[in-house]
C-alpha cells in the first residue's frame, strides 16, 4: 500500500499503536530524540516537536532525581510515574474529595513517596532545576484538591502524612474554645525551604515561624515535623445531641442559641448541624437542627447548673448525654455512631461528609445574630433536589478565641465572631456528570447569606478552601499581588500583607505556589 497512502511522513493513528514504525531506545532514563522522531512525526506530524519539548523537562527531572537518590532500587520503589501500574492507586489513595479523581483532572508527572528528608530535598532541587512545580500532598484533605492537582506546571507531590495541612491553616477542633487552635500550640517546626535547607524555629527566624502557623499550606516550604504543646483533658468527657425539626421549634432554638453558645464556659464545644430529613411523624420533608456538644466534665456538671441555667429552652435531659473517653468522643464527633472500635480513627477511607465523597464546601463567619426571618428564608433551599445531602455546620466561638489578638498568628478570625459556618453539599458518583448543579445550589445559598455574615471582607477559613472567592493568575512564575489580595483578605484579613512580606523574603521567585498560595512581590 505504500505508493497509495500518505507520504513524508506516512501517517499513522496513535490509538492504533504499531511498534513496527519505530520505538524509543531508553538509556539511563534518557530517550533519543532522533529515534523518537521516526515514529513521532508519523503520529503527530509537525506537532511532534511541541509535544517533545513539553515532555523534555519531565524526563530531565526524573533523571536528576535518580542521580540524587544515590540508590537505583529506592528510586524505583519511591517514585511513581504515569507509566507505573500502581500510579493511579497511589494518587487516589489520599484524595478525600472524589470530585478531583475523574479522568479530566490534571495529574502529576510523578509521585515521590519519600522515606527521608534527603528525598524531599532532592525533589525540591530537581523541580527547581527543571522548571517544575512541587506540591506536598500531606493528608489530601484540601477541599479544592490543590494538594494533588494543578492548573499550572505539572507537579511532583509527596508522601501522605498526618496533620500538616490542618496546622498550616490554623486547625480548630473541639478544644479550641478552651486551648486555642492547633497552630496556637505549635512550639517548634522542621521545614525544608526553597534552597533545600532544613530549618527549625531558631534557624528559620520569627517571621517564617509565624507564617507557617496558620498562613496556609504550600506557600513557604515543606514542613517535615511539628512540635506541639500538649494540653490536659479529663479521662472522661460528656457528649450530647438534641435534634429538633421545624415543627419542633427548631427555628426559634437556632435563633436563641446565637445569643448563648459563645458565652458558655470554655469547657463546652457546641455546634448546630442543619440538614434535610423526613419527619418521623408524617414522613414529610422538613429541616432538622441537631444541637451537639462535647463537655470537658461529667453529665451532672453539664446539666446542673450549666445548660439548665444558660439554655433551658433546649430541653436537654440526662438521657441525651453520654459519658465516654476523650478518644471515643472524637470518634463520635467524626462519624456520629456509638460502639465503633477506636481503630476506626485510623481508617483513612472512612466515608463522611468531607472525605471519600464528591462535595463542594464554603465557609462564613457571623458577628451579629441572624433574625428568625433570615433563617426562615433559608429553609426552602434545603427542599430543593440538590440539597438532599447538604449540611450547614454552625460552630460556636468565644472562649480562648476572644483572648488572642488577631495579629498574633496568621489566623485572624478571633474576637467578635459569634460562630463560624461550614456549608457542604454532597452528591453520588453517578451524579458527578451534573456536578455543576450541586455547586450552583451551594453558590445560591452562599449568595443568600450575604447580608447576614461578616463584611469588608467577607471572611473565610483557609482550611475550607474555596476557589470561588478568587485565584492567582501566574505569569512567568510570578503571582499577582492584586489578584491574590482578593482572596487573601478573606482568609487572613490584615495579616495578608505580612504573609506577602515573609513570602517575598524566603521564596522571592515564587517556587512554592498554587492557585491560592501567598505571592511574592518580586
Amino acid at each position: 500500500m505504500t505508493p497509495y497512502v500518505s507520504k513524508s511522513p506516512r501517517e499513522a493513528y496513535i490509538n492504533y499503536r504499531d511498534l513496527d514504525i519505530g520505538t524509543n531506545k531508553i538509556n539511563n532514563s534518557k530517550r533519543s530524540y532522533a529515534k523518537a522522531r521516526v515514529w513521532g512525526v508519523k503520529y503527530f506530524k509537525n506537532n511532534f516537536n511541541r509535544i517533545s519539548a513539553s515532555a523534555q523537562p519531565a524526563q530531565e527531572f526524573l533523571h536528576c532525581l535518580s542521580l540524587r537518590f544515590h540508590n537505583s532500587s529506592s528510586f524505583a520503589k519511591l517514585v511513581y510515574t504515569q507509566h507505573n501500574s500502581s500510579y493511579s492507586s497511589v494518587l487516589k489513595s489520599s484524595a478525600q474529595n472524589l470530585r478531583f479523581t475523574t479522568p479530566s483532572t490534571p495529574t502529576p508527572l510523578a509521585i515521590v513517596t519519600p522515606l527521608h528528608a534527603s528525598h524531599i530535598q532532592a525533589a525540591v532541587h530537581c523541580c527547581r532545576k527543571h522548571g517544575l512545580q512541587v506540591k506536598t500532598r500531606s493528608g489530601g484533605h484540601d477541599f479544592e484538591g490543590l494538594s494533588y492537582t494543578t492548573a499550572y506546571k505539572v507537579p511532583c507531590i509527596g508522601r501522605t502524612v498526618g496533620l500538616g495541612g490542618h496546622l498550616s491553616g490554623g486547625g480548630y477542633g473541639v478544644l479550641f474554645r478552651k486551648y486555642g487552635l492547633g497552630a496556637d500550640n505549635v512550639i517548634d517546626a522542621c521545614l525544608i525551604d526553597v534552597k533545600g535547607r532544613i530549618l527549625d524555629k531558631k534557624s528559620m527566624g520569627e517571621d517564617l515561624f509565624w507564617a507557617i502557623r496558620g498562613g496556609g499550606g504550600g506557600s513557604f516550604g515543606i514542613v517535615l515535623a511539628w512540635k506541639l504543646k500538649l494540653v490536659p483533658v479529663l479521662a472522661n468527657v460528656t457528649v450530647f445531641t438534641v435534634s429538633k425539626t421545624l415543627e419542633q421549634n427548631a427555628t426559634k432554638l437556632v435563633h436563641q442559641c446565637q445569643y448563648i453558645a459563645h458565652k458558655l464556659p470554655k469547657e463546652i464545644h457546641m455546634s448546630i448541624i442543619i440538614s434535610r430529613v423526613n419527619s418521623s411523624e408524617n414522613e414529610k420533608m422538613t429541616v432538622q437542627a441537631s444541637f451537639t456538644g462535647i463537655f470537658l466534665g461529667s453529665t451532672d456538671e453539664l446539666l446542673i447548673p450549666l445548660m439548665e441555667e444558660k439554655f433551658p429552652e433546649l430541653g436537654l435531659v440526662k438521657e441525651d448525654c453520654l459519658e465516654m473517653s476523650w478518644a471515643e468522643s472524637i470518634l463520635y464527633s467524626t462519624v456520629s455512631i456509638i460502639g465503633l472500635p477506636l481503630e476506626t480513627l485510623l481508617n483513612r477511607t472512612q466515608k463522611s461528609a468531607l472525605s471519600q465523597t464528591f462535595f463542594k464546601a464554603k465557609s462564613d463567619f457571623v458577628k451579629q445574630p441572624i433574625s428568625e426571618s433570615g433563617f426562615e428564608g433559608l429553609w426552602p433551599k434545603f427542599y430543593e433536589d440538590e440539597a438532599k445531602s447538604a449540611v450547614m455546620v454552625l460552630v460556636a466561638y468565644g472562649g480562648k478565641m476572644d483572648e488572642i489578638p488577631e495579629t498574633e498568628y496568621p489566623y485572624p478570625h478571633r474576637a467578635g465572631n459569634l460562630y463560624s459556618i461550614l456549608y457542604v453539599v454532597n452528591w453520588e458518583e453517578e451524579e458527578n456528570k451534573n456536578s455543576e448543579k450541586f455547586m450552583n445550589w451551594m453558590r445560591r445559598v452562599y449568595s443568600y447569606m450575604t447580608p447576614y455574615v461578616s463584611k469588608s471582607p467577607r471572611e473565610a477559613y483557609v482550611n475550607y478552601r474555596d476557589l470561588d472567592i478568587g485565584t492567582n493568575k501566574f505569569n512567568h512564575d510570578k503571582g499577582s499581588y492584586t489578584e491574590a489580595k482578593v482572596w487573601g483578605l478573606k482568609y487572613f484579613k490584615n495579616n495578608f500583607d505580612k504573609l506577602v512580606y515573609v513570602k517575598t523574603k524566603v521564596d522571592p521567585q515564587n517556587f512554592f505556589k498554587h492557585e491560592q498560595s501567598i505571592p511574592s512581590l518580586f
